[in-house]
């Protein structure tokens, strides 16, 4: 099996890190910080379509759900991209996955910005989304490998870079939109991602430290306290990431569409969504230190919970100040959910397989994105109204709700009669 030799490779791990290893070291802070700075570049690929939506529909005449399809496929580029690049950072290191995915970005955005059709338009989005995910899930992974004690933050500020990308994008974007043309926008975004993000690989170039406390052993006495295989664990994990991402991605992908059709502008959609994700990196660090307190599946959880709780929010309120208010919410409820997945992951496999494990899940998570973006699309032109889209959100929500119950009834009964 995967786990067999990687767990036997384990089991002659002792508790403290040999000296050199950079384990918890002040470098391994310093690769977390440029970790997150090539997230905030690279994600631009994840924040520019939701802003850009009203004007491509526009430009090219389309249905609502037939703009959402960049999104859609650029989702798709993500989730794939996520394990095909996972599977190279465990084999060769961080650095020539962040590099290829750094040049397709680039030239992903300039196609777009040339794109002669709707279809061109979004098959160019999913090459931005094939090389954004070299920057979360594989770094998520490699940051794993940097930290013990201080994992579960580790994992969480890797992966914020997604949401401060969010917080600092959509505005500019939304701006040079205005100014500029979206076609303009885009083959500049492509220009400045290449020249910002490169450098940053120098940083990175540090092989990944050999020792890792008690990883294989540990997954592997996580692992019987569930008592289910790790491929079935794979596959609950894989389902609930695609029901909590078809959940989230309803405000994410047509929060600005939402205000237009309510009257508020797309600008102050482009707010929303900036104050959203502003919130989520609040989140996601937070989830961080609860993670290393209670563990990855209570934290799941947690802000499963939390997140339905904004969506049925959205149900009943629909004011301009009241949208500000429970974008924030939103936002400070569900910005941990993802990187929950990679410390799960961790704490019931392997360290070896972390690449293309945390892959597999951010596959999932990335699919109910895509789903979820399009389907939002299709029930607003069904619908005439967004408000059965936060319904069938919150029921995608329940789904995961119920996996991450389930799995920490179990692992709690296993320990009890243990």
């Amino acid at each position: 099996m995967l786990e067999s030799a990687a767990d036997n490779r384990d089991l002659h791990v002792t508790s403290t890190p040999p000296a050199g290893t950079g384990v918890d070291s002040s470098y391994a802070w310093v690769r977390m910080t440029a970790a997150m700075v090539l997230g905030t570049v690279s994600s631009v690929g994840m924040w520019s379509v939701p802003v850009a939506l009203p004007a491509v529909q526009a430009d090219f005449g389309v249905a609502r759900a037939d703009a959402s399809l960049p999104f859609t496929l650029a989702m798709m580029g993500f989730a794939l991209g996520g394990v095909v690049m996972g599977r190279l950072s465990d084999r060769f290191g961080i650095v020539p996955p962040v590099a290829a995915g750094t040049v397709a970005i680039s030239l992903g955005y300039v196609a777009a910005g040339s794109a002669g059709s709707l279809w061109l338009f979004a098959l160019a989005y999913a090459l931005v989304g094939f090389g954004t995910s070299a920057t979360f899930g594989p770094m998520m992974a490699d940051l794993s490998q940097w930290f013990t004690r201080r994992r579960g933050i580790a994992v969480a500020v890797a992966s914020s870079g997604n949401y401060v990308a969010g917080t600092i994008w959509p505005p500019v974007i939304e701006h040079f939109i205005s100014h500029d043309g979206w076609r303009a926008t885009h083959v500049g975004i492509g220009v400045f991602c290449a020249v910002a993000a490169l450098p940053l690989l120098l940083t990175l170039r540090r092989k990944t430290p050999a020792y890792s406390a008690g990883g294989g052993t540990a997954a592997l006495a996580a692992q019987g306290s569930l008592g289910i295989s790790p491929g079935a664990l794979q596959v609950l994990l894989c389902v609930a990431g695609v029901a909590c991402c078809v959940a989230m991605s309803m405000p994410q992908v047509h929060i600005v569409a939402y205000c237009g059709d309510l009257g508020y502008g797309p600008a102050r959609g482009a707010e929303m969504l900036s104050v959203m994700l502003g919130f989520g990196i609040i989140s996601r660090v937070a989830s961080g230190v609860i993670a290393d307190r209670v563990g990855g599946v209570p934290t799941l959880l947690m802000g499963s919970m939390l997140q339905g709780v904004a969506l049925l929010l959205y149900l009943f309120f629909d004011g301009l100040t009241s949208l500000y208010v429970i974008s924030a919410l939103f936002g400070l409820f569900q910005g941990g959910i993802v990187p929950s997945y990679a410390i799960i992951i961790r704490e019931y496999f392997p360290p070896r397989e972390a690449g293309t494990r945390i892959g597999l899940v951010i596959m999932a998570t990335l699919f109910g994105m895509a789903l979820g973006g399009w389907m939002s699309g299709a029930i607003f032109d069904y619908a005439g109204s967004y408000r059965a889209a936060f319904a069938n959100g919150l029921a995608w929500n329940l789904l995961n709700v119920t996996i991450a119950t389930w799995l920490l009834v179990r692992s709690t009964r296993k320990v009890a009669f243990a």
